[in-house]
This record gives C-alpha cells, sequence and structure tokens, in this order.
C-alpha cells in the first residue's frame, strides 16, 4: 500500500494514463512498455527515493494485470414500456 502523498499521486497520474491509453486502443504489451519507461523516467529524475519507486512500480504492475481496471462498461437496454 502506498502512503506518501508524492508517490500517491504519481500513482494516481500513472494509472489514469493507462486507462486512457487502453480506451484508446493500447494493448497491455504497449501498456507494459509505458510503465517501464515513466518508472524510468522516476529514477533518472530522482523525483522520488528509490524504494518508494520499487513500490509504486509494484502497485502499478498490480493494477495493470488487474483486468478488471480496463472493463468496458456495457450501456444497459433500454427496458420496454409496451407502448407502441
Amino acid at each position: 500500500m502506498l502512503q506518501d502523498t508524492l508517490t500517491i499521486r504519481y500513482y494516481q497520474k500513472l494509472t489514469d494514463a493507462l486507462v486512457e491509453q487502453w480506451n484508446r486502443g493500447y494493448r497491455f504489451d504497449e501498456l507494459r512498455l509505458y510503465l517501464d519507461g515513466y518508472v524510468a523516467a522516476l529514477r533518472h529524475t530522482n523525483a522520488l527515493e528509490p524504494y518508494l519507486i520499487n513500490r509504486l512500480e509494484e502497485e502499478a504492475v498490480r493494477y495493470l494485470y488487474d483486468r478488471s481496471n480496463f472493463d468496458m462498461l456495457q450501456p444497459q437496454p433500454e427496458p420496454e414500456t409496451g407502448y407502441y
């Protein structure tokens, strides 16, 4: 569980971007590459302590492989009213 506020903010931005890219048609291989690049950029800029980056990566990978985060909501059919 993430507890550092800055780490949580990065996690939220990352997961929002993953869902947005999924909705644009990107697939899991491409999302994984995006995640790897995001984490590499955090490491390169020293934006967070290394142990916080590792925790963020673990949580983001868990999020990525939970398929329920990428399910598209299906619209519910309108109930028939019986009037014609």
